[in-house]
């Protein structure tokens, strides 16, 4: 069974989140705080956790960056904050997915049951590492290999990596990468792809003025090449 870790200060909410996930066959653990939070996630090692930023204690930003000092499991984040710049820190810090507050029961447990199979390991061994003549992605490790040594990359960073390289060379629409990656209400926002395709090829490319792996199609989107 899948089990979750939900973070949130609002007992009605963690009430109704409970029932609904309960009655479909998940486990559930809750905490009510960040520290409470971080207890549970190294006692119970959920599969998933639903995480509010709103927490009495601490600010879920630092939640996030303390499950990821030590674990991969996908986060995510349920909260009132709207602002861009908000939801891009929580992103950044290691969060999978953003929801905000008010939200459809229904999209929630969606979103849910994607960030679980996206952190499910690959089935298929052959499609496991792709090498370049730059790089290596190992995709079930979450890791990127240059020149003998482990790549950094910011969770968003890896998430579009990883979906163009599980593309397989298709071209990969702007829409669909925005979907993907920051969540179903984003589409338009091409100045995100702009800044972290930016970064991937800083990052990965020989030349990132001229990159050979991470190409544009003008007004379209992205592919992947080896």
């Amino acid at each position: 069974m899948t089990r979750v870790l939900v973070v949130d200060d609002e007992p009605a909410l963690v009430r109704a989140l409970v029932i609904n996930l309960k009655a479909r066959s998940y486990e559930v653990d809750a905490a009510h705080d960040g520290a409470g939070a971080l207890e549970l996630a190294a006692a119970r090692h959920p599969d998933v956790v639903v995480l509010d930023l709103g927490l009495p204690d601490m600010d879920g930003v630092e939640v996030i960056k303390g499950l990821r000092g030590w674990s991969r499991v996908p986060i995510l984040v349920l909260s009132a904050r709207h602002a861009s710049a908000e939801k891009v820190q929580a992103l950044d810090a290691g969060a999978d997915d953003y929801v905000t507050k008010p939200f459809g029961m229904d999209e929630l447990l969606a979103r849910l049951r994607a960030a679980v199979r996206r952190a499910e390991p690959v089935g298929d061994e052959g499609d496991v590492v792709v090498e370049t003549g730059t790089f290596t992605v190992d995709l079930a490790a979450k890791k990127v290999n240059r020149d003998g040594k482990d790549v950094r990359l910011t969770p968003t960073e890896w998430h579009l990596l990883e979906v163009l390289v599980r593309a397989g060379g298709r071209l990969v629409a702007q829409k669909q990468l925005l979907r993907e990656v920051w969540g179903p209400s984003y589409g338009t926002e091409t100045n995100y792809l702009r800044v972290y395709m930016a970064q991937l090829r800083r990052k990965l490319e020989a030349d990132p003025s001229r990159p050979k792996h991470f190409i544009t199609e003008p007004g379209r989107g992205y592919r992947f090449e080896r």
